[in-house]
């Protein structure tokens, strides 16, 4: 009997100097990042922001309060609509539910992209884009930074599963008007929780701060924006949403590990892509040409498979010890948008519906060997020649 494919759910060890940090801090009882000037998560952002070439960043308690206080610091009146695509997750719909708006649902395509057609048609009649880079795969930016600036809205970049991806050359996160990232444990920088946001907008970024729980005069303890700050200070509401310093200590020294993960990460995607490419039943869909992903998991589309060979699929994946998700057929997947019943009149989106009844997704890390990744592939191709094989007996 072959061996079981790896675990792909755990993630990479922390670092040992996080773990010297961690100790330090806890030894000091300083967990408060405005207790000095100098925390750690001062430090972080300010490291962050350089890594990815904008002027500020502030770290949060998670991606989805990044997103919240983008809408937030925009100044976007109550009820305003925002154009979200309807493959995302729904921490995304949440957060704008949350700031007080009215997410706007986009339709895509079997590539995991927006329909730029339904996003022009939906574009005329909105405040805000938050573009969800969701699971990695970048939709055309250019096309719909050209657009959302010819009809004059702000566009968020949700870039949760995007660290380490550029658009010709150009950061994913830095090309809207502020990113957000999460250091969630499946992403490629984990501290468990937490996210941060960046911007080059002084004013957008001192209001967030603010917001974010800098209260009195905290915001000193960022870089000085004296004018931003002074206009806004007493005027916004507190939600607290900080990061404290142990979070921060974990996920520094993991940014010189980025560039190292991003790389594994792409090598271990093309690797098992090729492969699964290789079966007449699965498909993994080409990368655009302005995108260099960084992968931590790989999504395919399932060929010419009814709902019971796919769960037939799903079944044998997993006794071979691949966890598959198929977004549509999941339970309660909070990816698919028909369960996001907190929204109301949900509309009818059936490029997306057919997509997610067909698109598969399985953990992929950065730390697996090539032979790790060819025990999955060979997992999921063997699955699916097995799911079909009454069609291939048959003929029907």
């Amino acid at each position: 009997m072959p061996p079981l494919p790896p675990n792909a759910y755990d993630a990479e060890p922390i670092p040992a100097a996080a773990m010297e940090e961690v100790t330090r801090i806890l030894s000091s009882g300083d967990l408060f990042r405005y207790t000095s000037d100098n925390s750690p998560v001062a430090l972080l952002e300010s490291e962050f922001a350089a890594l990815l070439g904008a002027k500020y960043a502030l770290a949060v308690s998670s991606c989805s309060a990044a997103l919240f206080l983008s809408l937030r610091a925009l100044d976007l009146p109550p009820g305003a609509r925002v154009l979200i695509p309807a493959f995302t997750f729904a921490a995304v719909p949440s957060s704008i539910v949350h700031a007080d708006c009215v997410p706007v649902l986009c339709e895509c395509g079997d590539n995991y992209r927006i329909d730029l057609d339904d996003f022009a048609a939906k574009l005329r009649g909105v405040q805000a884009v938050l573009i969800s880079h969701m699971r990695g795969h970048t939709s055309d930016m250019d096309a719909i930074l050209s657009m959302a600036e010819a009809a004059d809205v702000p566009v968020i970049e949700d870039a949760a599963h995007s660290l380490g991806t550029t658009w010709n050359g150009r950061n994913i996160g830095t090309l809207g008007r502020v990113g957000c990232f999460s250091f969630q444990s499946y992403k490629l920088i984990n501290a468990g929780e937490g996210g941060i946001m960046v911007t080059d907008d002084a004013d957008l970024i001192a209001r967030a701060i603010i917001m974010s729980g800098a209260y009195e005069h905290n915001w000193k303890k960022h870089p000085v924006l004296l004018n931003a700050f002074a206009r806004w200070q007493n005027k916004l509401p507190l939600y607290n949403l900080r990061l404290n310093t142990l979070s921060a200590a974990i996920i520094r020294p993991q940014l010189a590990e980025l560039s190292r993960r991003v790389a594994d990460g792409r090598r271990n995607h093309d690797h098992v892509a090729a492969r699964l490419n290789a079966s007449p039943w699965l498909e993994v869909p080409e990368k655009l040409p302005a995108e260099n992903r960084a992968p931590d998991s790989i999504q395919f589309n399932m060929i010419g498979m009814t709902a019971a060979q796919a769960q037939a699929f799903v079944g044998h994946a997993g006794a071979a010890g691949v966890k598959v998700q198929v977004f549509g057929q999941s339970a309660d997947n909070a990816r698919a948008f028909w369960n996001w019943q907190f929204l109301p009149d949900l509309p009818d989106l059936p490029k997306t519906r057919a997509m997610l009844m067909r698109a598969c997704d399985v953990r992929l890390p950065a730390r697996l060997t090539l032979a790790e990744c060819d025990q999955i592939a060979q997992a999921l191709s063997d699955a699916a020649a097995l799911a079909m094989s009454p069609t291939l007996a048959y003929g029907t």
